[in-house]
């Protein structure tokens, strides 16, 4: 049994991953600010679901807080930390830019900081597809240069990973960053498409859709990806001797226990396609609001997840039918409709 510390026990991705280390049999120790980017009352229903495991304990306190967080890790003395709190959302980026780098920059520092003191066997942070950015190569591979963010999120995103790779350098600590592509299921973020389309059409209201529709998503299902993140726990990464002993297509950093993994459904699906099959799940038609494509938004997200399966066995396979019959499932049971 490890002991992981998770950051964002209280959020989406992160209440299902400790769900899932859970039921691996891992003690899991939980750190999330509550913060009320959205319903508070949401977080708090998850971390008392994780509550009635004895394995697993929380405490509340903000990632800038480096004495909270400090004293926290000193005290759970974790074999690996799992670092999945942030400032999420790519548009709120657009409205409030500084709590992507309070959170984000200053709060991930601290991370690293506990992690390089208590020589942790390995760190996973996430990351997320937004970093590949302008890049129109497809599927997006990890080995591809990610160097134009389209917002401040993604930038501070990718910042995050070099500064991991740093750490991981000057430290020799193993580091892993794993980048999300469009990730849905029960228990997610009101402020998430499928959370806004859902609601939109049980409740008869026009749902806006970008772009007039010509989009294309990764679309993942939470259980997908935890799992992955998962099984990455037990996959740190070993610096390489020479450059010449990592593999094609691996992105092992040549100079340190560094890697960065994507964990995608690796399939593109129209953002309409995706739309129909809530509206089955719901027995409901929408009603559409075609607008223009938002500023930073990209037109397609699509992932090479053969890195995943080389390294776990693994591949998230959860179609988008029977992922949008879950999700509209537990928004009915959530919401009472």
């Amino acid at each position: 049994m490890k002991t992981v510390l998770i950051t964002g026990t209280a959020g989406f991705i992160g209440f299902h991953l400790a769900k899932v280390l859970l039921d691996m049999g891992h003690r899991v120790v939980g750190f999330d600010g509550m913060s009320d980017y959205y319903d508070v009352d949401l977080k708090k229903r998850r971390h008392q679901i994780l509550l009635q495991n004895a394995n697993f304990s929380c405490v509340e306190g903000q990632l800038e807080d480096f004495d909270a967080l400090h004293d926290l890790m000193m005290d759970a003395k974790p074999d690996v930390i799992v670092h999945l709190a942030a400032q999420a959302g790519v548009r709120y980026s657009l409205e409030n830019p500084r709590a992507y780098v309070n959170t984000n920059l200053i709060g991930t520092f601290n991370v690293m900081e506990c992690a390089r003191e208590l020589g942790v066997d390995h760190l996973l942070m996430a990351s997320t597809s937004s970093v590949y950015g302008a890049n129109t190569q497809m599927p997006y591979a990890e080995t591809h240069k990610a160097d134009l963010p389209m917002t401040i999120y993604a930038a501070t995103k990718k910042a995050n990973e070099a500064m991991g790779h740093s750490y991981a350098h000057l430290h020799n600590l193993p580091v892993t960053m794993f980048r999300f592509f469009t990730v849905y299921g029960p228990w997610g973020r009101p402020d998430m498409a499928p959370h806004k389309f859902t609601k939109g059409i049980l409740e008869g209201h026009e749902i806006d859709i970008y772009n007039h529709g010509d989009m294309y998503r990764d679309f993942t299902y939470v259980e997908d990806l935890v799992r992955g993140i998962g099984l990455l726990v037990d996959v740190p990464p070993v610096r390489p001797e020479t450059a010449e002993d990592i593999e094609e297509g691996d992105s092992l950093s040549p100079v340190a226990p560094f890697r960065v993994v994507n964990i995608g459904n690796s399939e593109k699906v129209r953002l309409l396609d995706f739309i129909e099959a809530i509206e089955d799940a719901a027995g409901v038609k929408a009603k559409r609001n075609y607008m223009d494509m938002q500023p930073g938004d990209v037109p397609a997200t699509w992932a090479d997840a053969s890195l995943l399966k080389r390294l776990t066995g693994y591949s998230p396979n959860t179609n988008i039918r029977d992922g949008a019959a879950k999700f509209v499932a537990w928004y009915r049971d959530y919401y009472l409709i």
